[in-house]
């Protein structure tokens, strides 16, 4: 990546050291012995999870939570739970295979294979283990407006289109770092020839669609912004990306030191769909919402907790 995003990569993991540094440090006595650290990526999903999981542990138990949302990316949030900074956080099983496991996938891999597979490589490179996956996997589609001009149902079709016209793609800065399902990997392997990329923080990616300072972006399928806003989205008809299912975190020490927290956060299995995720995206991004209410809301209607 360019310089800019070096002096902005070392600045947000300075501050990300700074704030771990500090976690846990105001607790004392009954709250210290009990506090469960729950981390999360800088974007709207990522605010939204570490609530559901952190308020339905603080209603079903007497843990103490310390919330820790927008830490960072993976390449913060992986050595943070590995070192003990963070108890928890919720990562998608794709990103956990090729970005930090460095594995490969097969076309058509299943959900299960790809979970067991990062399971077993957490445990044994990380001491920390996956959960049971929460119900819906958040994977990316390249997408456009409407009003761009653009034909094309699948990846293979932007490829050609990328070649012959003068587009620009646009991601999160994170994008063009990861490697295995990253950028210049699918580049690669379709063959795109974007006439130039710029660098975008998750949250106004879709804004910068929409006001055509970009062409195509690889947008979030459970961001509600594809649908409010009439985006098209298109197949990876070469199967490039694996599965993104989203499943819990959590230090292997921390479930010995809590011997009924994995039993709990377990209760949250199966329980969010991707509509229903999409829908409290929609919420925060579009309506203006609060995470922490939407979090609430959505463990209400489920009777997960009590209003």
């Amino acid at each position: 990546m360019n310089k800019i995003w070096n002096n902005r990569f070392f600045a947000v993991t300075g501050t990300a050291a700074l704030i771990l540094s500090g976690c846990g440090n105001g607790s004392s006595g009954d709250d210290a012995d009990n506090e469960i650290i729950i981390g999360g990526k800088p974007w709207t999903e990522q605010f939204i999870l570490p609530q559901i999981i952190g308020q339905y542990l603080e209603a079903n138990s007497d843990y103490a939570i310390t919330y820790q949302e927008g830490l960072g990316e993976v390449a913060i949030l992986t050595p943070a739970i590995e070192k003990g900074d963070i108890d928890i956080y919720v990562e998608y099983t794709g990103t956990g295979l090729k970005d930090v496991l460095k594995l490969e996938s097969e076309v058509g891999e299943s959900s299960e294979d790809v979970f067991n597979r990062v399971k077993k490589g957490y445990e044994e490179e990380f001491n920390v283990t996956w959960l049971e996956p929460l119900g819906f996997e958040n994977t990316y589609t390249l997408a456009y407006t409407q009003e761009s001009g653009i034909s094309a149902d699948t990846y293979s079709d932007l490829a050609k289109l990328s070649k012959s016209q003068n587009m620009v793609f646009g991601a999160p800065h994170s994008f063009y770092e990861r490697q295995g399902d990253g950028y210049d990997d699918l580049a690669s392997t379709y063959g795109f020839g974007f006439s130039s990329t710029e660098s975008l923080d998750p949250n106004i990616m879709y804004e910068a669609l929409r006001n055509g300072d970009v062409d195509v972006i690889p947008a979030f399928t459970t961001d509600g912004r594809i649908e409010r806003f009439n985006l098209l989205s298109t197949e990876d008809d070469m199967g490039f990306f694996p599965k993104y299912d989203a499943a819990p975190l959590v230090r292997m020490e921390t479930l010995e030191q809590f011997p009924d927290l994995e039993e709990l956060i377990n209760g949250l299995a199966g329980m969010i769909t991707e509509e229903e995720m999409i829908a409290m995206n929609a919420r925060v991004d579009i309506d203006g919402d609060k995470a922490e209410d939407v979090a609430r809301d959505f463990l209400i209607e489920k009777g997960l907790i009590e209003e």
